[in-house]
């Protein structure tokens, strides 16, 4: 039987943390005690190692429109493993206020991880604390709201634009990124000789970001295609196209991920040109999809309809 792969178990919380959590819920992100009048936040992070999901309270500064967190870890000669996950598995859950919504964890670098920290430190000296005493530079991490909600979602060819809609602007948003990196890499190779080898972590973030979403989009249609080929017989050819299709983009991913498992030796042209490679190849199956299979399911409501039952 294949999985459901939106079926998770609840996000792990430390026994510490479990009141606060409960607290913040509870009052629309308000919590006491030691929290008392701080700016808190809920990040649920997936594990580096364990793949399971874990939440974890955690204090945040907006600086120029950004939301900040900082890998703190109360001053400890050792990252937090919010930290090393959110390196691992870039996508991330924020709860803020009554608000929850989905994220791309970015540590910021060099000067501009200095000016952000500099900032924080104004705001809330606390940190700067936290850095005196211990030997490690304290990551600053931007949570990049990853997906604003558009038009209200119906029906699965509703949800199905969503999720390609996203898809296709995060890769674009990749090619961007990787195409100014490497323009950065040019300036500096003209002004002072050969640039570094590899690419930085935002470049590395959002493409991490894209292939893990990708990854769990066509994991997610894999499991729904049975129940649609049950539901439209004749859907039968088109579903096993896409199933091929999944399997070429799937290759496509793991290359992408395999270039970016290295910082220091990624090369960031033949990033860019797998990114374009996986575009062309992205682009002509979202279309495929959307033409084939957007008449069926948009028949199907969401969310479902208990009188309906499966609707088979």
């Amino acid at each position: 039987m294949t999985e459901n792969p939106h079926i998770r178990p609840e996000p792990h919380v430390s026994d510490f943390n479990v009141p606060v959590v409960e607290e913040f819920r509870a009052n629309g992100g308000r919590v006491g005690g030691m929290f008392e009048g701080g700016d808190l936040l809920l990040l649920t992070t997936v594990g580096a190692r364990s793949g399971r999901e874990h939440t974890t309270p955690l204090g945040y500064v907006r600086v120029g429109g950004r939301l900040l967190v900082v890998g703190s870890a109360g001053g400890s000669d050792r990252h937090p493993a919010w930290y090393h996950n959110i390196l691992a598995h870039p996508t991330v859950a924020v709860e803020l206020g009554a608000q929850e919504f989905s994220a791309v964890a970015v540590p910021a670098e060099g000067a501009e991880r200095d000016r952000l920290f500099d900032e924080i430190v104004r705001r809330v000296p606390g940190y700067g604390d936290y850095q005196a005493g211990t030997g490690r530079v304290l990551p600053v991490v931007a949570l990049e709201r990853a997906h604003v909600e558009g038009a209200e979602v119906a029906n699965l060819a509703d949800k199905l634009v969503e999720v390609h809609t996203w898809l296709r602007g995060q890769l674009e948003h990749v090619r961007t990124e990787a195409g100014a990196y490497l323009a950065e890499r040019a300036a500096r190779a003209d002004a002072d000789g050969p640039p570094p080898l590899g690419i930085n972590l935002q470049l590395r973030q959002h493409c991490l970001a894209f292939c893990e979403s990708l990854h769990f989009h066509h994991t997610s249609e894999e499991f729904m295609f049975p129940h649609l080929e049950e539901r439209e017989p004749h859907l039968a050819r088109t579903l096993d196209r896409l199933r091929e299709e999944h399997r070429a983009v799937e290759r496509l991913r793991g290359g992408l991920e395999a270039l970016i498992a290295d910082l220091t030796r990624a090369d960031p042209a033949r990033l860019r040109e797998e990114v374009e490679r996986m575009t062309a190849e992205l682009e002509a199956h979202l279309d495929y999809e959307e033409a084939e299979l957007f008449p069926a399911l948009a028949a199907i409501p969401l969310p479902p309809d208990p009188a309906r039952g499966s609707g088979r």
